[in-house]
């Protein structure tokens, strides 16, 4: 067996459940004795991330796609509903005793699962540590502008920096410190955001239509397009096993479910549609300016530093989860790397990135056009996921996953799942086909009229064919 070999890890008595120091342990096995929490407790933990800003700049982008506020709202409650994906999945953590990148040795095998995990866990990872630093980078930047300091470059850049030297420090305290402080940054956030949108409700046009209202191919194509914008959220967050994994062995999966899917969906719907509504009260100026921008001129002096305040809270509570399951990523890929390390990496490549996007761009590009590439990995990813759970109902031996010698449970074919991987390359590739997007356009949504199936078609795609598969004597090693 390897480094990571169970006996070991149950030794690792580090978990920091109160926060007070350093969480050492990483992707070990929690034996029962170490188990915490109760499933409500995820609620919150899950609604401090979904109070953003970014939020805010998807919902505005709906108004920008030539949607009426009906049809954009419409969408988002849609939308919201594929949050049960994250909960359905989380429930896998407590089951098998460790994260998610581990339990997904049960879908592509040992081999194959280090494949998964570099390409698609880390693609998600540094998609949101991107985004989502570069809404408080330009915010932040934005502020200092209007006190003097209006260099364009080094001051988002630092801004980013400090940003993400703070997250990093959440990241590295680990399970015990998001579980005590998330709470009350959920509280914080929710109390700033509604004081916000109270300044923004003078400011909607209650009376907006579209300046040319879309019909037919037209107006579907908007609507479908909007849709896998705001799905890539729900779909992204493959990572809630690693969250839930501390909670006893017998909390039950319905419970776990409900309060993931409920921590996300609500301040998702909640703050999304503030950003629609937003969005009809500012001017094309406004828009080319962009949100973050046109959001600070609308609020009176006093309220702009406790909004970027806001954000910054709100970034680091979805940046440290982020960064802290993608330090667990990078020990399931086989790095012999303890999880601090491995988190301090994740920081310095997410910054990295962050600057990249705020030398290029702006707000509302980046996140619209890299949140629609993401579906492409994370719909199939989250489906091949959610049939597994289902299929096992939550059957996952943590001793077993951690048998990563040839003849274990899950080498499967060389070390590789055949079912897992074609069903995920097969499923990014139908995602892919039927994506419109301002630089690719699929041959399929280019033959209807760009209208965007990407997420229920390449969902469908793989989890279909992952559960066929399993079916024929190609998955015979690995049916649940």
């Amino acid at each position: 067996m390897s480094h990571t070999s169970p006996p070991d890890q149950l030794h690792d008595t580090a978990p920091a459940v109160e926060g007070a120091r350093p969480e050492t342990r990483g992707i070990e096995l929690i034996a029962d004795g170490e188990r915490h929490g109760r499933a409500r407790d995820l609620f919150l933990i899950w609604a401090a991330p979904s109070v953003s800003i970014l939020n805010l700049t998807i919902g505005a982008s709906l108004i920008l796609l030539g949607l009426e506020v009906w049809q954009a709202i419409a969408i988002i409650v849609a939308a919201s509903l594929l949050w049960i994906f994250p909960g359905i999945i989380a429930g896998s953590g407590p089951a098998a005793g460790t994260a998610g990148s581990v339990v997904t040795r049960a879908m592509y095998g040992i081999l194959g699962n280090r494949l998964f995990v570099a390409v698609v866990g880390w693609f998600i990872g540094a998609v949101f540590l991107s985004l989502t630093w570069l809404a408080s980078s330009f915010m932040g930047a934005d502020l200092l502008r209007r006190t003097g300091l209006e260099d364009p470059i080094w001051v988002p850049i630092g801004v980013t920096i400090v940003v993400a030297t703070i997250t990093i420090f959440v990241a590295i305290f680990g399970h015990g410190l998001i579980l005590r402080a998330y709470p009350y940054m959920a509280g914080a956030l929710f109390v700033i955001f509604l004081v916000v949108a109270g300044f923004i409700l003078p400011t909607v046009d209650w009376r907006y239509t579209a300046p040319e209202p879309l019909t037919g191919a037209a107006l579907w194509s908007a609507l479908t397009i909007g849709f896998t914008i705001l799905a890539s959220s729900p779909l992204s967050f493959i990572n809630s096993p690693d969250i839930a994994r501390y909670l006893p062995r017998d909390t039950k999966p319905s419970h776990i479910t409900l309060a993931t899917a409920l921590g996300g969906a609500v301040p998702f719907i909640v703050f999304t549609s503030i950003g629609v509504l937003l969005a009809t009260g500012l001017s094309t100026p406004a828009f080319e300016a962009g949100i973050d921008v046109a959001l600070l001129d609308l609020l009176p002096g006093w309220l702009g530093p406790v909004l970027v305040v806001g954000v910054v809270i709100n970034t680091i509570a979805l940046n440290a989860m982020t960064a802290y399951t993608s330090s667990m990523a990078l020990q399931a890929i086989g790095f012999r790397l303890r999880r601090i390390p491995a988190a301090i990496i994740v920081g310095l490549v997410g910054t990295a990135l962050t600057i990249y996007l705020v030398l290029s761009s702006n707000l509302v590009e980046a996140a619209n056009l890299m949140l629609q590439f993401l579906v492409v990995v994370s719909g199939p990813a989250m489906a091949i996921f959610t049939v597994d759970v289902v299929l096992r109902r939550y059957r996952y031996d943590g001793v077993d996953l951690f048998d990563d010698t040839p003849g274990g449970r899950f080498w499967y074919s060389g070390g590789w799942s055949i079912p897992g991987i074609t069903a995920l390359l097969v499923g990014g590739a139908a995602t892919a086909v039927c994506l419109a997007t301002s630089v690719w356009v699929g041959p399929v949504a280019e033959l209807t009229g760009y209208i965007d199936l990407s997420v229920p078609v390449g969902m469908l795609v793989a989890a279909a064919l992952y559960a066929g598969l399993l079916r024929t004597p190609l998955g015979k090693d690995g049916r649940p």
